[in-house]
């Protein structure tokens, strides 16, 4: 039994090198490429047209027998349209609750382009402050959100090997860029640089290597114009919408929300139709994870761990055997207190 998964006209001269039709020995210059899985496990074959003609319906049309596409979607806040002060970003802000909207619309942008690319499966990952800013109602009812901390895989919690690709909305710079609006890697209030590997990260390139781990690669981004350069000189050519241009940590030339949207939209669409092109993030392991504090203390405390080393009066390292085990330190170290209830 044949399972067509892709198909490709091949051209006259190498239809005669490759010896023509596997089953008529035809060189008639018609013949397809054919990646096949069959009951002798033949991962190739090539057909010519009139054989194509004779196979089971569901082998002659690859489009009906296509996996459909599963999409997750990591969202944060900072890199949505207008966002530039603790006005946006939290509960005690006077305008949260207006871009509380604009983060779901500018969500649900990138849900309607996948969707209409193909997407039949799609998780969404509520990944910005306490984790409960995506207005949940206006989502479509087949999609499903992850909310709330703690949570294994942090901002990626719920990716596992079975996606397609991964898209980051309202992403920011790190905390090592002298540019960009609200920069910080996981913790502006604690935390002064996070590296993987002696290379200093974003959280869009930490999250893209959690994810690389797993074989999903990163296709879109959408945040500010530091943002994203940060990320594409990292991730290469993944599709990105700039949603602002940085004028400082606090201060931005902003487009609208509804133009953000239509951005977003045309960059998922982009992104899918060349999702061949993309290959997942991927660091060598194990991973050697450090991580400066703006404080001593935490850095001391850290190092009575036999597991952690301290490298300065301010930074820790810590060796995982890959980006599960250090996501996991990680989000320790972000979010452990002994006041945590229940």
């Amino acid at each position: 039994m044949w399972l067509s998964l892709f198909r490709l006209p091949l051209p006259h001269e190498a239809d005669r090198l490759l010896g023509g039709c596997a089953r008529c020995d035809s060189n008639c210059g018609r013949c397809f490429l054919i990646l096949s899985k069959s009951v002798f496990r033949l991962p190739v074959v090539f057909l010519c047209s009139v054989c194509v003609a004779t196979l089971p319906a569901a082998a002659q049309s690859p489009a009906q027998t296509q996996r459909k596409l599963k999409i997750y979607i990591s969202v944060d806040m900072e890199g949505v349209a207008g966002v530039v002060t603790a006005d946006q970003l939290g509960p005690a802000g006077f305008e949260y609750e207006r871009f509380r909207h604009f983060m779901t619309n500018e969500t649900l942008a990138a849900i309607r382009a996948a969707k209409e690319s193909g997407a039949s499966d799609v998780v969404v990952s509520d990944s910005h402050g306490n984790g409960e800013s995506l207005l949940i109602d206006e989502f479509p009812k087949d999609v499903r959100i992850v909310r709330s901390w703690p949570r294994h895989g942090g901002m990626m919690a719920g990716l596992d090997a079975s996606f397609d690709a991964a898209f980051f909305i309202g992403y920011h710079a790190s905390t090592t860029n002298m540019r960009g609006v609200r920069a910080h890697t996981f913790s502006s209030a604690h935390l002064t640089r996070v590296a993987l590997n002696s290379n200093a990260v974003t959280e869009g390139e930490f999250n893209a290597s959690y994810a690389g781990a797993l074989g999903v690669p990163v296709i879109f981004a959408s945040g500010d114009d530091a943002a994203m350069e940060e990320l594409k000189s990292r991730l290469g050519k993944i599709e990105t919408a700039e949603t602002k241009k940085s004028l400082g940590f606090h201060s931005a030339e902003t487009i609208t929300p509804e133009a953000s949207c239509e951005r977003i939209t045309a960059g998922v669409k982009a992104a899918l139709k060349r999702l061949g092109d993309f290959k997942p993030y991927v660091v060598k392991t194990p991973v050697a994870l450090e991580i400066s504090f703006k404080n001593y203390t935490p850095a001391e405390m850290l190092s009575y761990l036999r597991s952690v080393q301290r490298v300065d009066s301010h930074t820790i390292r810590f060796v995982g055997k890959d980006m599960a085990e250090v996501s996991d330190f990680v989000d320790v170290v972000d979010g452990y207190s002994a006041e945590l209830t229940p």
